[in-house]
């Protein structure tokens, strides 16, 4: 990732995808804070260069004001920790540029909104089994001095994270009215939040061998891998990496850890296979519940198992960890040999009802009607009885052989592209081996002449043109690279492309009208549809537009931004174009 700026720009996009789509959340999970800040970071600056620049540009300008207020913010925290005889340091931690886009799309605000881009870290020097109580006396002095707001105190001292991460978390309310969040922690855990439990042999203690034995038995939990389907495994995988945590008991009360949205079935293959595979029931807080409940903070679960394997297709519709979804598939892949192997005894016994040989000719043609993909899919829907034989007699038999003439084959040939020529109206230019094909603009993200974008080959030949910072363009790229084509805009005409803008101001008298007679007086500009909306003084709109370019669409946010009581003006997100549309 360090050395992407020698490559081409398609390999910047694809290894940038690869990298936001796996690598930096493998990071994460593995507890390795530093490098998966770095990964994120790198990754956004080649997927989405001009907004990487802009954040850093405004984070580079804030810098000394952040370190001015920092100084203040500490001193009489410094005074009380000297006073009390603490060995101690106080860092300030920025937040990353790509944490920080993140939190402006997620909350909908600018760069200057952001109210956690820095935080002050404390790191307490102290023994092993002073630490807990070390990290809460700092908190104690931290809040002697600025109101915590109780709704973000995160304690990950007393329960861990699962990658390991330990760290008392509160936010408080600085003299400036500005909220500022403050990490207490030791210094062991801040070695292992920066470089991850392997960091641990520093501080080897019986307790913590325990807890890290724990920790690399999940991370093998994670890999195990009996699919051969590569893809489908890192889609379980995934599932895993980035979620939040839930933390339920057994009924002797040993604490468990499971991904957020894990159900008491995810529950029963994290204590063991076996209990999963024979799982019947399970009771949350004495209380019958079905398999597919979801667990919650503190729920107190008792499996209720059966002397048989229960295991159906079904589980796999519920389940969230990436253990569980494995070990089902294991457990299913036993029943599809034996349901494989009663259909193909069918088939033989229908074949010789037919007077037809039973060989591979005939297998294929009966493949291609039923639409399998291989020959054991072939039996195992026979033997499941989702195919019906009957339909065989339909069939023509010349020479021991199926002639289709009643029965037509069914074609399914998705992943194969052929050559159409582009629309007359158009200005974009795709390049491809086999020429210029037939391409639409995806709804998801609306790009328009000036956007960077690529398109994506979707089955019966047809293209789709994304952004390269669309929503959906990390996983195409990373899971797709080779449906991926080159795009570009061309000058040679004006086109009209839909995109949506959102306005919020304060709500006034005739500032509605104010700012279509910009659009459609000052600019020339064709609305498509216009939608407003007014609470308590505020008002927010959303304005779908005719635009010709990035060019144009700047010049026109400008000037809307100069009518008077105009708050912000900002191109929509892509869910919301989506959304108007």
């Amino acid at each position: 990732m360090r050395t992407l700026d020698a490559m081409t720009r398609n390999n910047q996009l694809k290894i940038s995808s690869e990298t936001l789509y796996l690598y930096a959340p493998l990071a994460h999970r593995l507890g390795l804070y530093a490098i998966k800040t770095e990964l994120e970071d790198l990754g956004l600056k080649y997927t989405d260069p001009k907004k990487y620049q802009d954040i850093e540009t405004k984070l580079k300008k804030t810098k000394a004001v952040r370190t001015r207020f920092m100084n203040q913010f500490s001193l009489p925290i410094k005074k009380a920790l000297d006073e009390m005889g603490l060995k101690y340091e106080i860092r300030v931690r920025t937040k990353s540029v790509h944490a920080i886009l993140n939190k402006m799309r997620s909350k909908k605000v600018k760069f200057a909104e952001v109210y956690d881009i820095f935080a002050i870290r404390i790191i307490v020097d102290c023994k092993p089994e002073k630490e807990k109580s070390d990290c809460w006396r700092v908190y104690s002095t931290v809040t002697d001095f600025y109101q915590p707001n109780p709704d973000r105190l995160r304690d990950w001292i007393s329960t861990p994270n699962v990658n390991g991460y330990e760290s008392l978390h509160t936010t408080v309310m600085s003299p400036s009215g500005k909220w500022v969040e403050v990490q207490i922690r030791s210094r062991r855990m801040d070695d292992i939040a920066e470089k991850g439990l392997a960091a641990h042999w520093k501080y080897k203690t019986e307790d913590y061998d325990k807890f890290y034995d724990k920790w690399l038995s999940k991370i093998r939990d994670l890999l195990e891998n009996p699919d051969p389907d590569a893809l489908d495994f890192i889609d379980d995988f995934k599932l895993n990496l980035f979620s939040s945590e839930v933390y339920c008991f057994t009924p002797k009360g040993e604490l468990k850890t499971l991904p957020s949205g894990a159900t008491a079935l995810d529950f029963a293959f994290e204590i063991h296979t076996e209990i999963g595979a024979r799982c019947l029931g399970a009771k949350v807080n004495h209380q019958l519940v079905p398999l597919s409940y979801e667990l919650k903070n503190g729920d107190q679960i008792e499996i209720i198992t059966s002397s048989k394997k229960q295991h159906n297709d079904e589980w796999l519709n519920f389940v969230v960890t990436a253990k569980a979804k494995a070990k089902i598939k294991h457990l299913l892949k036993g029943n599809k040999k034996k349901f494989s192997s009663l259909g193909k005894s069918a088939l033989e016994k229908k074949f010789k009802q037919l007077k037809v040989t039973f060989n591979s000719a005939n297998l294929n043609e009966l493949m291609a009607i039923f639409d399998a993909k291989s020959l054991n899919e072939l039996y195992y829907q026979v033997g499941r009885e989702k195919i019906n034989l009957n339909v065989l007699n339909q069939i023509d038999v010349e020479k021991d052989r199926f002639v289709l003439r009643k029965l037509v084959r069914k074609k399914s040939r998705l992943g194969r592209f052929f050559p159409f020529i582009k629309k007359d109206n158009s200005n974009l230019i795709l390049e491809h081996n086999a020429g210029k094909l037939e391409y639409s603009l995806a709804e998801c993200c609306h790009p328009i002449p000036g956007d960077e974008i690529f398109g994506f080959a979707v089955a019966g030949g047809a293209v789709k043109v994304h952004k390269t910072n669309c929503k959906k363009a990390v996983n195409m790229m990373s899971k797709f690279s080779k449906r991926v084509l080159r795009a570009r805009w061309t000058e040679n005409k004006k086109v009209a492309f839909i995109t949506t803008i959102d306005v919020t101001g304060i709500d006034d008298v005739g500032i509605v009208s104010n700012i279509t007679r910009v659009i459609s007086e000052e600019l020339d500009v064709n609305m498509r549809s216009l939608q407003f909306k007014s609470h308590d003084g505020i008002f927010e709109g959303s304005i779908t537009l005719y635009i010709e370019n990035t060019s144009h669409l700047d010049e026109l946010v400008e000037n809307i931004n100069q009518v008077k009581g105009v708050i912000s003006v900002q191109r929509a997100e892509q869910s919301e174009e989506q959304k108007v549309k």
